[in-house]
């Protein structure tokens, strides 16, 4: 039998200590990180040179912690997690972090740093989160800082399902190293099941940057890190629970060409801690018909274990280059090569789905081909629209089927329409908190509130409304909303009319855009009201936006500063200046998607 020493030993068997003593000696050894041996050996100097008593001062000045910038740029928060959990193991390898929101950077600031770690997340077709925006402008501008003597690394998220895949995390890793900085460790450019990749490397990240060990310091102990540390370890869990489904109504009537499901949950052992502005994020599962085509499709109908993964497990909508070229290497399909080859993959995957793949090119497909071509289905966060407040421990979604057609093939958005056709009251799913601290009702109840939220962009003003009644708030709030009919469409009508009634609603006024043969939105409606709405705002009132990214949200923003520029008399320039001011004040808050 072997020694059990024999595996991890790090002391010889000539050292001079019973085999017990090394056995405790290796176990903590091999545990300890290069700074915290560097730390025993100036330890054990300084203790030989005090003979043998804890000596009153360290044999040497003690090392100063290793300075560690981290920034992040995040949409829905992963890239902001990463750097907390980036942050917490630089403290435990002697790293004194400091952990910046693009959104706070001062890029003039840089070149004082001396390691730097980015991690970026890219929106939509290469675009930065709406947070960065300001701050990466100025980082890819002519006046951005040299920053030569700095080390530093990427670590950039992104969806395969988008084109420009991880762009803004290409991006930065390409200007860092025009300006003059030092890649420290190679940039990894990570899909939605980014975790475990990520974990690895933050680890090796880390090893990278650590500076040798130096024989005659002794590494300062930073306990108000430790301290740091054991308030971040007795935060609640976060990992998945199951709950019921109380409620289920589709909110447009009959006629509308939406569907649009108000869905109530309701957590057996409490409700967690969530705040107005969070977010719950669903687990899924696929439509049952399109995996049973896929299997057909493939031969693999028979294969029980492999449908419920299909089902529950890997995504079989998204469709990507990555994908196209994991199916080709897989299955060796000639004309899937040539595709890739020709550079014509990414026009050919455009509203296509696993499916189209697999049917255009046919092709001799196992159970372990569709594991390997396929990524983990994603949760999908929507925002709450429920305060605990008011509602106890049930969390309130508010979400619109997602239905098209795109190549002659009807289409179907996976979590949308699990919610809207295959659960019903009684159903259990499995979902998980994600917090939002950038969407905040303010801090003082007396603040104004100005709310927009076309659709189910309404969703978080429902909570926001909900909590301000609660608590009794005496500040006023004003609430945009829009949809297609009012008929039809007015989501949350009688809430809406109660409100306004009981005076947790000061005032609403709602665009819908069908009613007319000209179309109005929410932002006409800003502008038909932009005296007041700058009154509210010079006022000290916080103005919230959610919904639609690409449109709507940027549509919003130029009213505002459009009625800046109108009722203040101000340039162009002047009149961004002010809205961006919001920004920077956190008074200007966004939740888009």
């Amino acid at each position: 039998m072997a020694h059990p020493m024999a595996r991890h030993a790090i002391l010889p068997r000539t050292a001079p200590f019973e085999d017990k003593e090394r056995a405790s000696l290796d176990a903590v050894l091999g545990a300890a990180t290069p700074i915290q041996r560097a730390w025993l050996a100036g330890f054990l100097a300084g203790l030989d040179a005090a003979g043998g008593q804890p000596a009153a001062v360290p044999a040497a000045p003690p090392k100063a912690a290793e300075p560690l910038t981290i920034l992040f740029a995040s949409e829905s928060g992963n890239s902001e997690k990463l750097a907390g959990d980036l942050a917490k193991l630089a403290r435990k390898n002697g790293f004194k972090p400091k952990v910046v929101d693009f959104f706070d950077l001062d890029v003039a600031s840089l070149a004082k740093e001396k390691h730097v770690v980015a991690i970026a997340a890219t929106w939509g077709e290469g675009e930065p989160p709406a947070r960065a925006t300001r701050a990466y402008g100025e980082l890819m501008g002519e006046g951005a800082p040299r920053l030569d003597g700095i080390d530093f690394a990427v670590l950039s998220l992104g969806d395969t399902s988008y084109a420009e895949f991880c762009a803004i995390g290409k991006a930065l890793d390409a200007r860092f190293e025009a300006l003059g900085a030092k890649r420290a460790y190679e940039r990894a450019d990570l899909d939605l099941d980014f975790d475990k990749p990520a974990a690895e490397w933050i680890k090796n990240t880390l090893k990278a940057l650590t500076p040798p060990p130096s024989a005659d310091n002794v590494v300062a102990v930073d306990f108000a890190a430790r301290a740091v540390e054991d308030d971040e370890e007795a935060e609640p869990s976060r990992e998945p629970k199951v709950v019921e489904v109380v409620d289920h109504v589709n909110l447009n009537s009959s006629r509308s060409d939406k569907e649009t499901i108000h869905l109530a949950l309701e957590f057996e052992d409490g409700a967690p801690a969530y705040e107005p502005g969070d977010s719950l994020e669903i687990y899924p599962e696929n439509d049952p018909a399109l995996v049973d085509e896929i299997l057909a499709a493939t031969g693999l109908s028979g294969d029980a274990a492999l449908r419920q993964a299909l089902l529950s497990e890997r995504d079989i909508t998204t469709l990507s280059a990555t994908t196209v070229e994991r199916f080709a290497k897989a299955t060796g399909h000639a004309e899937a090569q040539k595709l890739i080859d020709s550079g014509e993959a990414k026009a050919w995957i455009e509203g296509r789905h696993l499916i189209d793949l697999i049917q255009s090119f046919p092709a001799t497909v196992t159970a372990d081909h569709l594991t390997t071509i396929t990524r983990p289905l994603p949760p999908r966060a929507y925002s709450i629209a429920s305060s605990r407040k008011e509602v106890g421990d049930e969390v309130h979604l508010v979400i619109a089927a997602v239905r098209y057609e795109t190549h002659g093939r009807a289409r179907a958005g996976v979590a949308s329409t699990h919610v809207a056709d295959r659960v019903k009251n009684g159903a259990k799913l499995r979902v998980k908190l994600k917090p939002n601290r950038h969407f905040r009702l303010p801090q003082d109840p007396s603040t104004d509130i100005i709310m927009v939220g076309p659709g189910t962009g309404v969703a978080p003003f429902r909570a926001f409304v909900q909590e301000r009644r609660a608590v009794e708030a005496p500040g006023r709030s004003w609430l945009f909303f829009g949809d297609r009919h009012f008929t039809h469409d007015f989501l949350y009508q009688l809430e809406w009319q109660e409100a306004l009634e009981d005076g947790s609603l000061t005032k609403i006024d709602v665009a819908f855009s069908r009613d007319q043969p000209e179309k109005v939105y929410v932002q006409d409606r800003i502008a038909q009201h932009a005296r007041e709405l700058v009154e509210w705002l010079d006022g000290g009132a916080s103005f919230y936006v959610c919904g639609d990214a690409n449109r709507m949200a940027k549509d919003v923003r130029n009213a505002v500063v459009r009625a800046y520029a109108t009722v203040k008399s101000l340039t162009d320039a002047d009149a961004e200046a002010a809205v961006a001011a919001l920004e920077r004040a956190h008074r200007y808050q966004q939740d888009v998607y």
